[in-house]
């Protein structure tokens, strides 16, 4: 048997094995996405693919209307429940042996067009990326199975037909990215599917990152300096409640240096709500510290 013949062979196993498991989301008017059945009455999806609380979905050749149970739109991961008439979830997978190099399928279902199935290999592993409000998305994984418009939501499967991601992002040249369906993944579709969405600390407020803060600061004859600027601030939010002001440098959160957004998200990240957080700031050129009760 050659090789195209032992690929054939697997993309038709992993179409009839998992295809039925691989949801279409939207299409009433266009394609939206893609989704993974992960459960009985349980669609995982990208949260970016979600508009509100209500979603059209297609199973094999069944439309239905299902409802969004949770979603982590910084995580850019959604629960979806829905009647998913008996049929067979994905099987979650294990990523101990996915290394570069490893096979792979990517199957979806765009807006409920019909199955697509396409096979690469993973590019790359512990890949990071911005989900829809600018976090940063660590972990995953990076792949060369091509994906039309519409895939996002879909599944990335070894050659078992095991889950193990939910592709998310187009990278541009052939190269894609998922989200790992790993041990935390798995708890948070539980989390979600339960109505549980994680709540992450807030400041309320809009930033920029320090080569454009730098480059503000120099068009208004301020001296150059390492953070992030302030560029819109929450009305009532912890923000406006602690005198923070638009044009504000935060140059260090929690004693620590901030050097870029995702040195502030990682501090704030591991800070906890109503927890006094202290920034120092730069206003102008008087440096001062702030403290803010996190919501």
């Amino acid at each position: 048997m050659s090789y195209l013949d032992e690929v054939q062979q697997d993309i038709a196993r992993i179409a009839e094995q998992v295809g039925p498991a691989i949801a279409g989301i939207g299409g009433r008017r266009r394609a939206v996405g893609s989704g993974v059945i992960a459960g009985d009455g349980r669609i995982v999806t990208n949260a970016h693919n979600l508009r509100g609380s209500e979603v059209h979905l297609t199973v094999g050749d069944t439309e239905s209307d299902g409802a969004v149970a949770g979603r982590d739109v910084d995580g850019d991961i959604a629960v979806v429940s829905a009647d998913t008439a008996g049929t067979a979830p994905a099987e979650w997978g294990s990523l101990e042996d996915i290394t570069i190099g490893t096979p792979v399928f990517a199957l979806s279902n765009p807006g409920g067009r019909g199955l697509r199935v396409t096979v690469g290999f993973v590019s790359g592993t512990e890949r990071s990326f911005r989900g829809p409000r600018g976090r940063r998305i660590a972990g995953s994984i990076e792949h060369t199975a091509p994906l039309l418009p519409g895939s996002s939501g879909g599944a990335l499967v070894d050659r078992e037909g095991r889950l193990i991601g939910i592709n998310t992002n187009r990278l541009g040249e052939g190269f894609y990215l998922a989200i790992p369906a790993d041990e935390q993944l798995r708890s948070k579709v539980d989390s979600l599917a339960r109505g549980e969405a994680p709540v992450r600390p807030r400041l309320g407020i809009g930033i920029a990152p320090p080569h454009v803060a730098k480059g503000l600061r120099r068009a208004v004859g301020l001296p150059d300096a390492d953070g992030l600027l302030i560029r819109a601030v929450e009305e009532g939010g912890p923000a406006d409640t602690a005198g923070l002001q638009e044009g504000d440098l935060i140059v260090a959160a929690s004693g620590a240096p901030v050097g870029s957004v995702d040195d502030f998200y990682d501090v704030l990240e591991k800070a906890a709500d109503g927890r006094t957080f202290e920034l120092t700031l730069l206003r102008g050129t008087d440096e001062r510290t702030v403290s803010v009760a996190l919501s």
